[in-house]
């Protein structure tokens, strides 16, 4: 559906002057105000196309109704969360669940809602009815070749339709790993995996990457081939200088420090994106900042300064997309939500002190970094978000918008009360 530009600007009539209220004391008095509201403004968050169905668990899955039973109408959604919010000016596909039958025609619909195509991404841990042999024992890293060409000749073909979509960039997620001590050569594993990554990596046109993301669990539970951030750098330090390591922010273990992670590997030019969310336990795919905000702070906190050190744009030159499942949430809310707390990350950590932190280090003031950064945690930027969504012609509260024109309820009317979106 159609979000129109009158309909935007009459719900943010309604609450302009509170939001002029509750600005005044950024425009005021805060030096950077119009720099932070720039570089948000910039920032575009990519959608997974995967991600706007209903999400379920190993156990079962609850669809909400009016999900997008076609790529187009994915497509529409994202478009729509665009409208709202101006920053969602990207989505992700996945392949098979969603290859562009017409890649001509479906890279015009998404022109029409200002749409540019993010990572494709490869899917090599299930089988598809068609495919002559099964990744039950692994994809890249399994024993027989005849296996491992066929998930080769599939990252080929998936990069072949993200040229066609105008993407440039390919994200490669291996399932493959053991669930018995015994069960794999470790060593062996890696070799075939690596020796396939590089099959899959002189395939990619020049000015592509290739993003290699890792998985500490599941659906393997002994052992992960691409288990941890080194393995995953170690595997794009061999490639070569178009590949990456991606990072999933629900792909540690407990108490991992990510911002530490994110730190090193901007470091070293080997951090390509990130897909974001929450979790409590393991990879939960909560919303993003629904659990640990302060953490989402924390790493963009060592992404603004890496970034900085190494005269980086913030908008362009990582990859930023979404990745969660929307267990008991309509998927379009919860998404909204997740872009706006990327959002709220990003402004603190544009807010930081960074000479000041940067002496209190050098001085071994514990206390006072610590207060820097809690400083700008604690600071409410809400306001800045706002505006750099008003400026760009977005919804001051769009959530509040969404809701206001009961939009899951003109989806059910149009798409039915079962419809299933294709993916997880």
């Amino acid at each position: 559906m159609n979000l129109t530009t009158d309909t935007i600007a009459s719900h943010n009539d309604d609450r302009v002057a509170r939001h002029r209220n509750l600005l005044a004391p950024w425009t005021d008095s805060i030096e950077q105000t119009e720099s932070i509201i720039e570089k948000l403004m910039a920032f575009q968050i990519a959608i997974p196309s995967w991600a706007l169905g209903t999400g379920g668990t190993r156990f079962g899955r609850f669809p909400g109704g009016g999900e997008p039973r076609s790529l187009e109408e994915k497509i529409s959604d994202v478009g729509l969360l665009h409208a709202l919010n101006r920053s969602s000016g990207a989505i992700s596909l996945h392949i098979p669940w969603d290859i562009p039958q017409d890649a001509q025609a479906v890279r015009q619909l998404a022109d029409s809602y200002g749409l540019a195509f993010d990572a494709v991404n490869s899917n090599t841990f299930q089988d598809q009815p068609d495919q002559l042999e099964s990744y039950k024992f692994g994809s890249l890293q399994h024993v027989d070749r005849a296996v491992r060409q066929q998930a080769i000749d599939h990252n080929i073909e998936v990069i072949r339709h993200g040229v066609e979509l105008g993407s440039k960039s390919l994200t490669v997620w291996l399932s493959d790993g053991s669930s018995f001590p015994g069960q794999l050569n470790f060593r062996k594993a890696f070799e075939r995996t690596l020796g396939g990554l590089q099959d899959i990596y002189a395939a990619l046109p020049d000015d592509w990457k290739l993003f290699v993301e890792y998985k500490a669990f599941e659906p393997n539970f002994y052992s992960t081939t691409v288990g941890d951030w080194g393995s995953s750098y170690l595997y794009a330090s061999k490639l070569g200088p178009k590949a990456y390591t991606l990072v999933d922010l629900g792909h540690h273990l407990p108490n991992a420090n990510i911002e530490q992670i994110v730190a090193i590997l901007l470091m070293e030019g080997k951090l390509g994106g990130f897909h974001f969310n929450d979790s409590k336990y393991g990879d939960d795919d909560l919303t993003a900042g629904s659990i640990k905000p302060y953490q989402l702070f924390l790493i963009f906190n060592e992404l603004v300064g890496g970034m900085d050190a190494r005269g980086m744009n913030h908008a362009t030159d990582l990859g930023w997309m979404i990745d969660a499942s929307h267990n008991v949430k309509d998927p379009l809310e919860d998404l909204l939500q997740s872009v706006e707390a990327i959002q709220l990350a990003y402004a603190q950590a544009l807010l930081v002190d960074r000479d000041a932190l940067e002496a209190a280090r050098d001085n071994n003031d514990v206390v006072q970094a610590q207060e820097i950064l809690q400083d700008a945690f604690r600071t409410d930027v809400r306001p800045l978000v706002a505006e750099a969504r008003r400026r760009a012609g977005g919804a001051l509260q769009p959530l509040a918008l969404y809701r206001s024109l009961h939009i899951r309820d003109q989806l059910i009317r149009e798409r039915g009360a079962k419809s299933v979106a294709t993916g997880l």
